[in-house]
């Protein structure tokens, strides 16, 4: 059985596997990204690595900027 921890990691890196391919189909660079929903690169940097969890809210507003629907970050399974 999963760990929490480990599901939590999983999730993270799928999310950020999915943000970087639609950053990346928008041929947006992540500082572009950043600017958009008003954080720093490095940030956008983290969440592609899975090294950080958004909130929901930033997700949001990363799938506003993607111009993608939010469901479409979570398009994988565990």
């Amino acid at each position: 059985m999963e760990t929490n921890s480990s599901i939590k990691r999983k999730l993270a890196k799928k999310i950020g596997i999915a943000i970087r391919h639609y950053r990346s189909n928008k041929n947006l660079s992540q500082e572009k990204l950043a600017f958009s929903i008003g954080a720093d690169r490095t940030y956008i940097s983290a969440l592609e690595l899975g090294n950080k969890i958004a909130s929901v809210y930033c997700l949001y507003n990363l799938s506003q900027a993607l111009e993608i629907d939010l469901k479409d970050l979570f398009d994988f399974e565990i």
